[in-house]
């Protein structure tokens, strides 16, 4: 832990990396393995292709290699790191946390680390958490990892699902920055437990919700998810927390570079932007080359954008995120 400064602390995203797996798969290699189609994917999912992990590839491979390459990018070295923060709903084992055995594999001991589980929201919560030490003073580089392994929780069996998602692992460094300009203007985190049973693993005949065997896919530790109902709420839930980051620091739709979206489904999302009031070309969207990469999904943007250069220091950014528990939640920063 660093030495508080009595001077205004600035928090800035100094460095960014993913990671995909080798393994590229299309909509057509799907429908040699499921009852399904590339014109049925498509149209309702915006995905053409996906990477999958192979069996022997951890989560916290792929996070240990997108963090590695944030590092890189942000100048800085593993052991400048003060805290790893992981968001992940698929970590290596239970016990050790994936965030430590990622500390282990890049070489930043004895960094503090800690796993961060609200499904596709994780890393909205890890940019909030990075956020409030930065600027608090406590540190200096906190490294921030969304990363998932989603194929390994899908059933394979159920074409409702498994078409969907993708594995993959996002990483940004948050420094601190000599510029008190540079800030999280907003944070907010939500969630709602009674809404848990529209998307959830169960592990067992208890989990099953009241009345939800209809929509169980039939295997255990295996994603479930009625459709419809995560639909409703996650268009409702983005425009709601969009809407109120701009109403709490007074900024316009014009003020914003870039809204940076989970990437869930393309109807969902142009439904969203569309209610939002933005043009498309201040959402950007990944979702046909990666597919739903939960945690990982916003990182993957976020490096992307920054890759192409099209983000400077003053634009505003909003990072908006829903996923299982249910959770919702949105982070303003002015970069």
């Amino acid at each position: 832990m660093t030495a508080r400064s009595s001077r205004p602390v600035g928090v800035r995203i100094s460095g960014t990396g993913m990671a995909v797996p080798p393994r590229k798969v299309s909509n057509d290699d799907l429908a040699k393995i499921v009852d399904t189609s590339d014109e049925w994917i498509r149209p309702r999912t915006g995905i053409v292709t996906r990477h999958l992990s192979d069996d022997d590839q951890l989560t916290s491979d792929l996070a240990a290699q997108a963090v590695k390459q944030a590092v890189d990018n942000a100048g800085l070295k593993p052991t400048d790191l003060d805290l790893l923060v992981c968001a992940t709903m698929t970590p290596d084992m239970i016990c050790p946390a994936t965030a430590c055995r990622v500390v282990e594999k890049i070489g930043a001991v004895p960094c503090g680390a800690m796993d961060v589980n609200l499904a596709c929201t994780g890393l909205v919560a890890g940019l909030s958490i990075a956020a409030n030490f930065i600027s608090s003073g406590a540190f200096k580089n906190v490294a921030v990892i969304g990363a998932d392994r989603l194929s390994k929780i899908v059933n394979w069996e159920d074409r409702k699902t498994c078409v969907l998602f993708g594995d993959a692992a996002g990483a940004m460094i948050i420094s601190a920055s000599d510029n008190p300009q540079q800030q999280c203007l907003f944070q907010k985190l939500n969630s709602d437990g009674g809404m848990g049973e529209a998307l959830y693993v169960p592990r067992s005949e208890r989990d099953i919700p009241e009345g939800g065997h209809e929509g169980f896919n039939g295997k255990y530790d295996t994603l479930q998810m009625n459709g419809r109902e995560v639909y409703k709420f996650a268009v409702n839930a983005l425009k709601e927390c969009v809407h109120e980051a701009l109403e709490h620091t007074g900024l316009s739709h014009d003020d914003i570079k870039m809204v940076i979206p989970h990437q869930s489904n393309i109807r969902m999302l142009t439904t969203a932007w569309k209610k939002m009031g933005f043009p498309d070309d201040k959402i950007y969207i990944n979702i046909d080359r990666f597919g739903n990469t939960s945690a990982a999904s916003i990182g993957l943007c976020m490096h992307e954008l920054t890759e192409q250069g099209r983000l400077k220091e003053g634009d505003h950014v909003i990072f908006v995120a829903q996923g299982g528990g249910l959770t919702w939640g949105a982070s303003l920063w002015r970069l």
